[in-house]
């Protein structure tokens, strides 16, 4: 990584405008290797770059990747309407880097959520051409009987698709709950597949997006955590 003047530094991590990050570093209120780095100026090596910012440590990173146990009632967009927005849970200056959510999650679906604010890594997990399966556990409302997964997998119609949607792997968790999993990522798409199927959805959770898997992150709900290269590559399809 080239070096970069220390005001660019932090503006790029989402500190606030270059004039509020001037500010910040001529305050002494950011430190490196324990001590007030005053020189918003200095061209520093952004490569390891650890300082120390409102009571935290942080790495410079170029991209964030971000995975967030996601609670019911929170909407996946950045202008929220009904309920909070997702990333009122997290950091603010994850807003000020554009940091976005990997598609969405209905505001009542539960689970594992990415983030990030590299378009090109958005862009590749939100393709189907990449077919990265996704895992997910419905709750339902009636039993779920052999016939309901036969059909799962076999296909239903839905009333704005072309062709049958089917998923890729279904198995019976509980008497009213199902493990289901999908390389689409369709509008309401496992409501409206078990709507289809002749049952109801009453609670989802996605567990799951390639090989990574929720309970490997161990997040209680709300948390989030960065992603590094080892869990990235999870992502990546038959991996």
């Amino acid at each position: 990584m080239s070096k970069q003047t220390f005001d660019r530094i932090l503006q790029s991590q989402g500190f606030g405008s270059r004039k509020y990050c001037r500010d910040l570093i001529s305050d002494g209120e950011v430190r490196i290797n324990g001590e007030p780095f005053t020189d918003y100026s200095a061209r520093l090596e952004t490569d390891g770059l650890v300082f120390h910012l409102f009571d935290e440590d942080w790495i410079y990173r170029e991209h964030v990747y971000i995975a967030i146990n996601k609670p019911s009632d929170f909407e996946c967009s950045r202008r929220p309407s009904h309920h909070p927005g997702i990333l009122t849970l997290l950091p603010e200056q994850f807003t000020w880097r554009d940091v976005q959510p990997v598609g969405r999650l209905d505001h009542d679906t539960t689970g594992m959520l990415l983030l990030s604010d590299d378009g090109a890594f958005i862009h590749a997990q939100s393709s189907p051409k990449r077919h990265i399966k996704k895992v997910y556990v419905a709750t339902t409302h009636e039993a779920v009987t052999d016939e309901l997964v036969a059909t799962l997998l076999a296909g239903v119609q839905l009333n704005d698709e072309p062709a049958p949607l089917a998923a890729q792997t279904c198995r019976k968790l509980a008497e009213h709950e199902l493990e289901i999993v999908l390389e689409q990522g369709k509008y309401h798409q496992v409501k409206r597949m078990l709507a289809a199927a002749g049952n109801h959805c009453s609670a989802l959770r996605r567990v799951a997006v390639g090989g990574l898997t929720l309970e490997a992150l161990d997040l209680e709900l709300g948390e989030w955590c960065f992603l590094e290269a080892e869990q990235l590559d999870l992502l990546v399809p038959d991996k």
